[in-house]
């Protein structure tokens, strides 16, 4: 599909606080909407996140807006969103973009990569250091416009029903774990597998995966995992700061009006920023009870982080060299990712060291 220009009030929410226009009742038109996600409703901060976009919309019309959020597998499959909203099956959907880098692997930087951005840096190359119109321009060539809609910061290692001591343990490791970080993965031997949130508890139960990552302690407790397997590792590198994505068909995008575009855009800021503050609570609290539970906490060797950083900046290298547009994404990220590193190594990392390590009891 050939790209389109984007228009320049699609990234109002993403720079500035939006004016929500004063409007009576008799100008607002009544639009009905269906959002497919790639969550179960078990999920309460993932599912939850897009409730709450579907019922804040409704909220600053007056009721005149409504969507209806689905879960997965209610309309179409957790891994199919984008295709479900490009085809126009819904209006949007609410997903992790890092699943169909099969399509176009640029599309995972909207979600994150490994050894990438932590969330607060996320939100910042998006909403202000140009990423979003980045990733926009993406999605054009799918008919969709995207807008950040949940971040989960920093994520955990995953699950694995053994230790893993070093690289050879790895090799044919079987583990679900998508996105950019899959093919990190496969560069280490690991046979790498792409399941929905909603199948991975059986698939780790009955062994038909050794491993498996999904966000954190909160989510993880959720889905039952600490019951699969025992090792539960951290740092995960390959998700430091994972943002959630609203997709919206381009042609029903072009037919709202802008009072409803503004609205819609102010909606899925909203909860991206709450979501962000929302996990580091939950998370916060959920990972003493698994520990209780005898969860066995784990970190990945220098061996490992190691191998990982240099395979996953080895394959932007590859993907940059032959792809155009994966090229454009990764040299605008890679600037603005060594930009804010530089700075936070001075006024974040400095007092993170200390305070981390010096905690009064």
């Amino acid at each position: 599909m050939k790209r389109r220009n984007l228009i320049s009030y699609t990234t109002v929410a993403a720079t500035s606080a939006v004016a929500l226009p004063a409007l009576s009742q008799t100008e607002l038109q009544q639009i009905k909407w269906r959002m497919t996600t790639s969550w179960p409703k078990s999920l309460d901060t993932l599912f939850g996140g897009a409730q709450r976009i579907c019922d804040r919309v409704a909220a600053l019309t007056n009721g005149r807006f409504t969507i209806t959020p689905y879960q997965a597998g209610e309309i179409v499959g957790g891994l199919e969103v984008l295709d479900a909203v490009q085809q126009g099956t819904v209006q949007c959907g609410h997903t992790s973009s890092f699943y169909y880098k099969g399509k176009n692997p640029a599309l995972a930087f909207a979600t994150c990569v490994p050894f990438g951005l932590t969330g607060q840096q996320q939100n910042a190359w998006l909403y202000h250091g140009g990423g979003l119109q980045t990733m926009q321009k993406v999605y054009t060539d799918f008919n969709v416009i995207n807008f950040p809609a949940g971040g989960i910061g920093a994520q955990m290692g995953g699950w694995f029903r053994e230790e893993i001591n070093t690289l050879a343990d790895l090799n044919g490791l079987k583990m679900r774990i998508p996105g950019l970080g899959g093919d990190v993965m496969t560069k280490l031997g690991v046979n790498v597998q792409v399941l929905p949130g909603g199948e991975v508890y059986l698939a780790l139960d009955r062994g038909a995966i050794d491993a498996a990552e999904f966000t954190g302690p909160y989510d993880d407790e959720k889905l039952g995992l600490y019951k699969a397997a025992k090792y539960y590792y951290y740092p995960g590198w390959w998700e430091p700061g994972l943002t959630l994505d609203l997709l919206v068909n381009l042609d029903a995008w072009n037919k709202l009006p802008k009072e409803y575009q503004e609205i819609f855009q102010t909606a899925a800021y909203e909860v991206n920023l709450n979501m962000l503050a929302q996990y580091d609570v939950l998370n916060g609290e959920a990972l003493p009870r698994l520990i209780e539970k005898g969860v066995q906490l784990r970190a990945f060797t220098p061996e490992i982080m190691e191998a990982a950083q240099k395979a996953a900046f080895e394959i932007y290298e590859e993907n940059a060299s032959k792809d155009g547009s994966f090229k454009e994404v990764y040299q605008q990220w890679k600037k603005f990712r060594e930009q804010v590193f530089n700075w936070n190594k001075v006024n974040e990392l400095s007092f993170s060291q200390f305070s981390f390590n010096n905690s009064l009891k």
